[in-house]
């Protein structure tokens, strides 16, 4: 037999009664006081502003329009930040001498860099290499006194790295062209010193956007290989021109490798029976000592790769 369409249910999972399904509908709508409290009520936000205003679809659903003490007024947008400052911090007179001195020698080692490429290309490459060298020191100079003055600044960053790329990844490869070119074909030369430029830049690029390691490189940095290049001209390795060839593409694929390299604090505190080596080379030739030293740089990148892939196996 059929229930009788308005005969109340009860149901024994609920706490009350289910009643009349129209008359259902209608206590689930409750009182206008309950309307207003189900704006908000169980929900939490992060933002404390959406937490305090219910919004137009809210409204609607609970037939409540909130008064307008009870809406937050919007929040401001955030004003853009004026401070246009290229140093950070107290711009005391010290501080500003610091600073320009700093960026001074960063100013310098691109001159010096370009004064290289203009050497070169009148065939003065001794000279050029010798610039290169300057340039160099200058790079590690200006980052020590920009640490030890405290005036370490994003500006300061973003500007040695353009004098890096100038210096190091335009001017030596110019400068081991001239010095490759009578030795070996020149097309083959310009191959070679234009894949150490694209290298040079992309590992400037990596190392601006990477997080810095206090122990090793990430693949061998760009002044370490301008240092290795423009010693390898300036001292003349009596090496045929097809090997320094080879060692120039091999010094570019090591700057973008992910081999790590350890950096000069931990190479000087190396065991001394590991320098026995090079004396040895250096009481024969001083330039065979200077090959033993790069080649056993180069090599512990991929050894302390496979040192750590057996850790961690």
């Amino acid at each position: 037999m059929r229930r009788t369409p308005w005969r109340r249910r009860r149901t024994t999972d609920s706490p009350r009664p289910g009643g009349r399904r129209w008359a259902g509908r209608l206590r689930r709508g409750g009182t206008v006081a309950r309307q207003a409290l189900l704006v908000r009520v169980g929900r939490r936000s992060g933002d404390a502003g959406r937490a305090a205003t219910a919004t137009q679809a809210e409204v609607i659903y609970t037939g409540f329009e909130p008064a307008a003490h009870m809406v937050a007024p919007p929040l401001a947008p955030a004003e853009p930040a004026t401070d246009t400052s290229l140093l950070p911090g107290a711009h005391t007179a010290r501080r500003r001498a610091c600073f320009a001195m700093v960026n001074g020698f960063t100013l310098a080692s691109l001159a010096l860099g370009m004064t290289a490429i203009l050497l070169a290309m009148h065939d003065n490459v001794q000279i050029a290499a010798a610039c290169l060298v300057a340039c160099v020191a200058l790079d590690g100079l200006d980052g020590a006194l920009a640490r030890r003055t405290g005036v370490s600044s994003a500006f300061g960053a973003q500007m040695d790295s353009l004098a890096d790329m100038c210096s190091f990844g335009l001017a030596a490869p110019v400068v081991v062209y001239a010095s490759l070119s009578h030795s070996v074909p020149r097309p083959a030369a310009a191959v070679a010193c234009v894949l150490v430029a694209a290298c040079a830049a992309i590992r400037l690029a990596r190392f601006n956007v990477s997080p810095k390691d206090g122990r090793y490189f990430c693949g061998v940095p760009t002044t370490m290989a301008a240092a290795v290049l423009a010693l390898a001209v300036l001292i003349g390795l009596p090496v045929p021109g097809w090997a320094l060839l080879g060692g120039v593409v091999v010094l570019a694929f090591a700057m973008v490798s992910s081999f790590p390299y350890a950096k000069v604090a931990r190479v000087v505190k190396l065991p001394p029976w590991l320098w026995l080596m090079p004396i040895f080379t250096a009481l024969i030739d001083p330039r065979l000592s200077f090959v033993v030293v790069v080649c056993g740089y180069l090599l512990s990148g991929p050894v302390l790769w496979m040192k750590g892939r057996r850790v961690a196996v």
